[in-house]
């Protein structure tokens, strides 16, 4: 089994080197796995668990105030399943893997996924905030109060109306990983969304050929700049140039220049081949991965 990870495309961590330790750890417990769905699982897990991410606990808080996770999984047969909008759920890629096994459907969304997610035993509940998401909250001067109308006018007034301006440096720190076991891949993203960002807003994360993405020449992930991402519908560029007889890191790197020429926005994106090769690119300060393989399960 082979595993790549990413920890979100951005700007320069502040520890980078506690970050690069979850992120071997969550490609080893992959790497472990038997399956190649199980590997990106166990994986996203190690990742959605830790507060130095933008996953699961620690997430990315809305302009409600509320902590609402995204999450996509598929397979190389293009079995997919997403969910989003979800509060309360840390691992949001095992309620993605619920919607692709035992629903006829793809994605799943608010409420409704995570009353799904506890009917197959998925965690509900739980108390996504951060010491450090929980300051920052706290230091706004004000937070936005009324309705959906009311919230955009603030964050204009906040942010000055600049998409860009609205991001937060973890914004970008959405977590990711890619497995094959030499015959079938899997790839999975999971994310927070984006830091005051409407409340109900989704972005690429939960998209199928944005977000994520799995087909038999190979899979990917992406990370970054959400709305781009799904208007240039990321990994399925990437996967394509695989299917064009690109190795991984050059469909990577094709990928990411195709998606700065379009966009002019940061993105990264992992990639793994039919020939177990990994490849990683990304046009920002910084994008973590990690690479795990095992031939055997230890």
């Amino acid at each position: 089994m082979k595993v790549i990870v990413h920890g979100g495309a951005g700007s320069d961590p502040d520890e980078p080197e506690p970050r690069q330790a979850v992120l071997d750890e969550a490609a080893e417990t992959g790497a472990a796995e038997p399956s190649v769905v199980d590997a990106i699982e166990s994986a996203v897990h190690v990742l959605e668990s830790s507060p130095r991410f933008n996953a699961g606990v620690g997430g990315a808080v809305q302009s409600d105030g509320e902590i609402r996770t995204d999450a996509g999984v598929m397979t190389s047969d293009r079995e997919a399943g997403a969910v989003c909008s979800m509060p309360g759920v840390e691992r949001a890629v095992s309620a993605a893997r619920v919607v692709m096994e035992e629903t006829p459907h793809v994605l799943v969304s608010g409420d409704h996924a995570v009353d799904l997610a506890e009917d197959f035993g998925v965690e509900t509940g739980v108390n996504l905030w951060s010491e450090e998401t929980r300051e920052k909250w706290d230091d706004l001067d004000s937070v936005p109060e009324g309705t959906p109308s009311d919230h955009l006018d603030w964050l204009r007034e906040k942010f000055g109306g600049s998409p860009e301006s609205e991001r937060d440096p973890k914004d970008h720190d959405t977590v990711g990983a890619v497995a094959t076991d030499g015959d079938e891949f899997a790839a999975a993203t999971s994310t927070g969304g984006r830091w005051l960002a409407l409340a109900g807003r989704v972005g690429d994360v939960p998209q199928i050929g944005s977000g994520f993405f799995a087909a038999p020449a190979g899979a990917a992930s992406a990370t970054g700049a959400g709305e781009d991402i799904a208007k240039a519908t990321l990994t399925r560029r990437a996967v394509r140039h695989l299917e064009s007889g690109h190795e991984a890191q050059a469909a990577a790197d094709r990928a990411i220049e195709e998606f700065a020429e379009l966009t002019g926005s940061s993105a990264g994106v992992i990639v793994l081949d039919r020939d177990g090769n990994a490849g990683s690119a990304f046009n920002s300060d910084a994008m973590q991965t990690a690479v795990g393989s095992r031939t055997t399960r230890e």
